[in-house]
């Protein structure tokens, strides 16, 4: 079994490319802490290089940015290749199969500013509702009347 699961902090906006045959490649490096700290107090950090393929590259692409915290889940994937002076190397990848949002709403700028704005206006509307003054024909008890019965009990 090959599974990866990993959360971290993007390290650069993703980098969106098409191949010859038109199919969406999206590259990004992954901050990943350890569980652990070192001698220091510390705690270490892996850069892992993702890759994301087709729609899910498109996705990436336009709803993450540097610094936002993510959710990955893919397999490792070892390769190589030939580099411009002719010499082997080699690169170990997470090829991602599913890619999550791991920031709160708090925590993710536009989304915050959207969300407490809403809140500030839920809040006006709920000051400046007023009881309705009761009449002859309302639904709603007045002060005399008991507030547990039903209009329509006998």
């Amino acid at each position: 079994m090959n599974k990866a699961i990993l959360m971290g902090r993007l390290t650069r906006d993703p980098e969106l490319r098409t191949t010859s045959n038109n199919v969406s490649v999206c590259t990004f490096t992954l901050a990943v802490d350890r569980n652990y700290k070192n001698r220091d107090g510390e705690r270490l950090t892996d850069f892992i290089p993702i890759v994301v393929w087709r729609q899910q590259a498109d996705f990436v692409s336009k709803y993450f940015s540097k610094g936002q915290r993510m959710l990955v889940v893919g397999s490792i994937q070892p390769r190589s290749y030939e580099d411009q002076s002719g010499q082997k190397r080699y690169v170990t990848e997470v090829i991602a199969e599913e890619v999550y949002f791991a920031d709160s709403k708090r925590d993710s700028g536009s989304y915050y500013e959207e969300d407490r704005e809403d809140r500030r206006t839920d809040q006006a509307e709920a000051r400046s509702w007023k009881k309705p003054e009761p009449s002859e024909d309302d639904f709603f008890p007045g002060d005399s009347e008991d507030a547990t019965s039903l209009p329509f009990d006998m």
